[in-house]
Formats: structure tokens, sequence, C-alpha cells
């Protein structure tokens, strides 16, 4: 009996163990399966916020597609509004009935600039007015013509009794003796024309002179077998053609063999009262140097310089600068020292500058010596001039 009872409490103390076990099983079973449903949980919540996170991701891309369409149609929708409006306009500019919306610019101003060639016509008297585009050195156009007219004013101060230096008495015998001035003095032809005016007084006379008698009186002069058929071949022009007398024209007077522009300026101005600019080997030289052109031919500078002053100064200008390139401004060693104008020469400093050195070469009556008339103007002898020796006189 007790044996029994044993074995049953021993029975049920292994059942107790092994419900206890069977517990403690299905216990650590249990926090198992727990722990991986709760990592589970976290991947099942990840997953729609990727979702989320990729639609914010295309959310811009679809404005920015959105937008894009929007501005491209708007676009298009103002051009095609705008093309008839353009389309209108064109129409009714061309038609003319109404005035462009585009108010029209002022057209720019034209530049006149010197064509290459400013040679005056032969048929005028004035120069050609061609004026280079830029004056040379930079210097403004107001500010050359302004210099330019007071070294001509300064110049009739010191020169008030300038004439020409050539002996005449008629047009006739100034236009033979400017002829003979060609590569030589002033000075020369005067001492040379008493000889052949005494012996030819007209044109008709020198026309029938013989040419070798004339070559004898004239060769003094230098180049005298050319200057001869020169001065009779216009003495019979004016005889052939204008019943010899000079003509007063200056397409007239060109026509005469050995006449050019510079000679007829000369009979122009002296003998008729007729304006005109006398381009020397002087004047060509001293207006550079006060850089009034840089032109180098005698028509150019002519055209050049008669554009800086009014037409009634273009006689008396000639003889004030003639003059000075004489006495003062010469061509190998200028009197720098002594010129009057010396404050508005750019060139100055070319010639001598001492004051006592510079005095030494001024020539004429500048220097104390004589002029280049044997018969000056009474107004030159008044201010201290004097005359000239004749030929072969001391």
């Amino acid at each position: 009996m007790r044996e029994s009872a044993s074995k049953r409490s021993a029975a049920r103390t292994s059942a107790a163990k092994t419900g206890a076990a069977e517990k403690e099983t299905g216990a650590a079973k249990k926090p198992a399966s727990t722990a991986s449903a709760g990592k589970a949980a976290p991947a099942g919540k990840a997953a729609p916020a990727k979702k989320a996170a990729t639609e914010k991701k295309a959310a811009p891309a679809e404005k920015a597609a959105a937008a894009k369409k929007a501005s491209t149609a708007k676009k298009s929708a103002q051009a095609k509004k705008s093309a008839p409006a353009k389309r209108t306009s064109a129409k009714r500019a061309s038609t003319g009935s109404v005035a462009p919306l585009v108010k029209k610019s002022a057209p720019p101003k034209k530049v006149t600039i010197a064509p290459k060639k400013a040679t005056a016509a032969v048929k005028g008297l004035a120069p050609a007015k061609t004026v280079a585009a830029e004056p040379p050195g930079g210097e403004s156009r107001t500010a050359l013509v302004r210099r330019a007219r007071r070294i001509n004013r300064e110049l009739a101060q010191v020169y008030p009794y300038a004439h020409p230096e050539l002996d005449f008495d008629n047009p006739f015998q100034l236009l033979v003796a400017t002829v003979l001035s060609a590569q030589t003095t002033d000075l020369r032809v005067n001492q040379t024309t008493p000889a052949l005016f005494a012996k030819y007084p007209t044109p008709e006379d020198l026309a029938a002179a013989n040419p070798e008698e004339v070559e004898e009186i004239l060769r003094p002069c230098g180049f005298f077998r050319a200057k001869t058929k020169s001065v009779i071949g216009l003495s019979k022009a004016l005889t052939e053609d204008f019943g010899g007398e000079v003509p007063g024209r200056l397409e007239d007077l060109v026509k005469l063999p050995g006449v050019g522009r510079k000679t007829a300026f000369v009979v122009l101005g002296n003998a008729f009262g007729r304006p005109g600019i006398t381009v020397d080997t002087h004047f060509q030289r001293l207006v550079r140097r006060w850089r009034w052109t840089d032109e180098t031919d005698p028509d150019k500078i002519e055209a050049a310089v008669g554009a800086l002053f009014p037409k009634s100064d273009w006689t008396d200008l000639s003889h004030h600068v003639i003059w000075h390139g004489r006495r003062i401004c010469h061509a190998r060693k200028p009197a720098c020292g002594a010129c009057p104008i010396a404050p508005l020469c750019p060139a100055y400093g070319e010639g001598e500058t001492d004051p006592e050195k510079a005095r030494k070469l001024l020539k004429y009556e500048k220097g104390g010596f004589p002029g280049q008339r044997l018969k000056p103007p009474q107004a030159y002898l008044d201010a201290g001039g004097k005359a000239a020796p004749p030929l072969g006189a001391g």
C-alpha cells in the first residue's frame, strides 16, 4: 500500500516537473516570436516612409515640368498676339497712313573730309575751299584759325609797308617780272628789267623781239633761254588773243605761256586789286613751320591757308609771310631770337635763339641792308627802308 502510494507521489512529482518544463519551454518560445514580431514591425513602417520620400522628390519635378509647359504656352500665346500687331504696324508704316510707333532718331551729321586733290578749279578766283579734316599737330580747328590770324596781325604791325618787291609801272611789266622771278631773287629781276622794258615797252614790241637779244638781257636772271621763250610767248598771246592787254581774270592768265596760279595771283592782287594768295618758296616754308598745313603741293597749300582767312586778307597776308621769310625766318638758319612772333611759333628753336646772334642774321632793312626794289613805294622809304642799287653798282 505504502509502495503504491510512493509510486503515485513520484509519478505526480515527475508529472509536475514535466509540466513545469513544458511551461518553461512555452514561455521561452513565446518571447522569441514576440521579438521577431517586434523587429518586423519597423520594417513594415519603413516601407511607407520610403514611398513618401519618393513621392516628395517626384512632386517638384512634376511641378517644374508643369511650370515649363505653362511658360511655353504663355510665350506662344504672346507670340501669336504680337505677330498680328507687327504685321499691322508694318502695314501701316508701308501705307504711310499712320505714323510709326517707334520714334525715328535724328540722322547722323555728315563729316566733310578733304578729298585727295584739293586743287581749285581754274574758273574762279578763289582757291579750293577744302580743309584738312584734322589740323596738323592735334590743334583744334578753332585754335588754329585764331593763332594763324593773330600771326598775321602781328606781322602787319612789323611790316605795315609790305608790298610786292618787284618793280613795275603797269600790269604787263608786273606779269613779265613775275615770270622772270622764278629760281632767282626779286632784287636780281629788278636790276635786269629796266633794260628789258626800255627796249621792249609793250607786248607787241616784245612779241616781235629777236630771241638772242632778249636772252642777252636776261642772262643775269638765270635760266635765260627758257625765260626768254616764256616772255616772248606770253607777249605774242597777249597781242593775238587779248589785244595787247593783260587780262584781269584767272582763267585767262593761266593760259599764257609760263604763267601759273602763283604768277596769276601776284598780277591779280597787285595790278588789279583782286585778292589772291601767292604761294612761293618762302610762303610754303613758313606755313609749314607754323603748322598751318602739312601739304607740300602749292595748290593744296593755297586751298588750306585760304580757308583760314577771309578773302579780303589774302593779298596782304601773302606780302606779310613772304617779307618775314626773306628777312627773319630764313630757310637754313632762321633768326628765332629776333622773331616778333616767337611765342606763336611751334618751330621756335630751329634757328638761333640768342638775341645778339640772331640780330646778325637779319637781312634787308631789318639788318641795315637795302631792300629789293630800285623804286620802292614812298611809305617804305618813310619807314626807314632803302632802295636797292642798280645792276653793276658797287
